[in-house]
């Protein structure tokens, strides 16, 4: 498939009154064209700050100091400021997580929807003004011409974020990236988000970045997974390899606090612990405190990435062949049993074409 996006060894710091946060640690990913990537991880895990980068809207005390952005044969982190105001909200978009300090409340949502169009200076006004209502129409706001002079606050939580989306994809950009864009909804109105966006990326063609914590939505929309941990990737994979065959501890830990319809406990899984301070990031595997599988080089050296498939890898020296063997969580378990059945029967593609735990 044709990247569209390559992030590689993007690391990123914070100078705070208390030292320097190494808050993004070598990470590399990419976005195919046409395709939804989920990233995935806890609050704090650099997900946001991320995907920002790409934007080019990093808070003013954060430093780049190393990697690439490559989009479409440009380095976004050479950019000059133009050429970033240019690309973003053009090719580039973001649907931010909470719509109320999205939208401007003296303005019009129709104004709104169409500023981006004026900005870039892409249409007239009048234009701009009849594509806000069209765009209106395709994220489902009923009765958008009469709702266009409205303002945010006569519209419901699922309708702002409409809007929002609205606002992002008005211009139909190539990358969509969406940071935790259905956490403050309820759960009926997140499915609804998430089956419109997965209908606006079939009509638009565009490439979404998904950011949320919640691996319960990322089912319903993503195509491939990067699983985030104290600033880095630790696991990557297509979705059914990463919610049916997950290889890191930590990953078997989000996946374990999934309620499910066989959850009979009153109380869910919670991993154990917290996250490191990223003010001084451990030498080893930064889960290893949390890990109930750790073994004495998981606090020594930073595990490489091992290949379980030609596009599923992981981070762990569990994967190692000289590690020894250990049985998952029964759930995970489970899991992997119902993946290899899948596999067997043709229901799942699996890519695996040997040396499955060759590092890379």
């Amino acid at each position: 498939m044709e990247k569209i996006l390559d992030v590689k060894d993007l690391q990123i710091n914070f100078d705070t009154f208390a030292g320097q946060v190494k808050a993004i640690r070598n990470v590399s990913f990419h976005l195919n064209k046409g395709e939804t990537l989920a990233i995935v991880g806890e609050s704090g895990s650099g997900k946001s700050v991320t995907v920002r980068s790409i934007m080019g809207l990093l808070a003013n005390n954060a430093h780049v100091d190393n990697g690439s952005i490559d989009f479409k044969g440009k380095d976004l982190l050479k950019a000059s400021p133009r050429e970033l105001e240019s690309i973003r909200g053009n090719d580039i978009s973001m649907i931010f997580q909470d719509p109320m300090t999205s939208l401007d409340p003296t303005m019009p949502i129709g104004k709104q929807v169409a500023e981006p169009l004026l900005i870039h200076g892409s249409m007239s006004k009048k234009k701009a003004m009849a594509r806000a209502e069209e765009v209106l129409e395709l994220v489902g706001i009923t009765n958008a011409k009469n709702r266009m002079k409205d303002y945010p606050h006569q519209f419901s939580g699922g309708q702002r974020q409409r809007i929002v989306i609205a606002i992002s994809i008005v211009n139909y950009p190539e990358v969509l990236i969406a940071d935790e864009p259905t956490t403050a909804l309820d759960v009926t109105i997140q499915a609804q988000i998430i089956d419109l966006m997965k209908e606006l990326q079939n009509k638009i063609e565009t490439s979404i970045i998904f950011i949320t914590h919640d691996l319960g939505v990322v089912a319903g929309i993503a195509d491939r997974v990067a699983v985030m941990y104290a600033g880095k990737i630790i696991e990557y994979g297509s979705v059914d390899e990463i919610f049916y065959n997950p290889q890191h501890p930590y990953t078997w830990g989000l996946l374990n606090s999934m309620p499910t319809l066989d959850t009979s406990s009153d109380r869910l899984y919670a991993i154990p612990g917290t996250p490191p301070n990223l003010l001084n990031p451990p030498a080893g595997d930064a889960f290893a405190p949390r890990n109930p599988y750790a073994m004495e080089i998981d606090y020594e050296q930073m595990p490489p990435f091992y290949k379980v498939t030609d596009t599923h890898y992981a981070a762990t020296w569990l994967l190692d062949p000289n590690a020894p063997k250990v049985e998952p969580p029964a759930a995970i378990k489970k899991r992997q049993e119902e993946y290899h059945q899948l596999v067997a029967e043709g229901k799942i593609q699996s890519s695996v074409k040997g040396g499955a735990k060759d590092g890379e």
